[in-house]
């Protein structure tokens, strides 16, 4: 696959400041213009103003300048306009209309040397107390992994994404949603039938479990109303994960033990049939995840800052 990862995210709010804070609190490094970086992914964050919350672009990485041009004649067959911007080429996701910017940019290479211990039945991987619980280092994320929108026209969302930019279709929420990737990831991003276009989420690496909880209960102290959904463990995916929601009514997500689909894998989408085939332990998604409570204030204009 020539695209290799989600290279950034610009969302739109209608309070800036706040949610910048926010994202700061979550983990996510300050830096130049307003950008927010992870450990290993660089600035991967960037909050606009905007009257009501939404995404305004995604970036994503490929390998080399003939992969621009493929993706360029791909999008432009299915009567889609994208053009290039010095390094970058541009292209318009047709129903909500925020813009895919895909760089040519360096594989992400991840420090792996220090994986995290976990004793189990007969295996002895560590002794003395367990690393997660001695930790008093503030959590960090290590790199965007994933964002999910909501669109008016699921079908041709999809479309674009596979036909035109190349991503592949992992698993099927069934005939509301797809999870469909652009690295070896089980999913980059998630497009999910809804009456409005809207953001859902972002999803954010963190090293194991232990970061899983230990970063949301970070956020949860003193600001309780932060909290969304777990701690679980995803079925599409597999991942363990925490989600709360920023000022402007996203969610944002925590998560570690994503499951890996490497290119030369077979690998048969699964078609998931209602809420238990979002998760496989944990407390069940409540209304507002699936719902969220501000999607009639997006339908009518509105904007909600709750």
């Amino acid at each position: 696959m020539s695209l290799h990862r989600l290279s950034h995210v610009t969302m739109g709010v209608p309070d800036v400041e706040a949610t910048h804070a926010y994202y700061t609190d979550f983990g996510l490094a300050p830096g130049v213009d307003g950008k927010l970086s992870t450990r290993d992914g660089g600035e991967q964050l960037k909050i606009v103003s905007a009257p009501r919350r939404q995404l305004i672009e995604l970036g994503v990485a490929a390998d080399d300048t003939d992969d621009l041009a493929r993706i360029a004649a791909n999008v432009q067959r299915l009567g889609l306009r994208a053009e290039l911007d010095g390094e970058a080429l541009l292209a318009q996701e047709p129903v909500s209309g925020f813009t895919v910017r895909i760089r040519v940019l360096p594989r992400l290479v991840q420090d792996a040397s220090v994986a995290t211990p976990y004793n189990g039945p007969g295996r002895i991987d560590r002794s003395g107390r367990a690393p997660g619980v001695v930790r008093t280092d503030r959590v960090r994320p290590r790199r965007l992994g994933h964002a999910v929108a909501g669109t008016t026209d699921l079908k041709r969302t999809m479309h674009f994404f596979t036909e035109g930019l190349g991503f592949k279709v992992s698993d099927y929420i069934g005939d509301k949603g797809a999870f469909m990737r652009c690295s070896t990831d089980h999913h980059n991003f998630l497009a999910l039938q809804s009456p409005v276009n809207y953001l859902h989420h972002t999803s954010w690496q963190v090293d194991d479990i232990d970061d899983v909880g230990r970063g949301a209960f970070a956020m949860l102290e003193g600001s309780p109303e932060r909290h969304v959904w777990g701690l679980g463990r995803h079925h599409a995916g597999s991942n363990f994960f925490w989600y709360l929601k920023d000022p402007a009514g996203n969610f944002s997500e925590y998560f570690s033990d994503m499951d890996v689909i490497p290119e030369d894998e077979i690998w048969e989408p699964e078609v998931l049939e209602g809420a238990a085939g979002l998760f496989n332990w944990g407390p069940p998604p409540p209304p507002s995840f699936l719902h969220p409570e501000d999607l009639a204030g997006l339908m009518t204009g509105a904007h909600s800052t709750a």
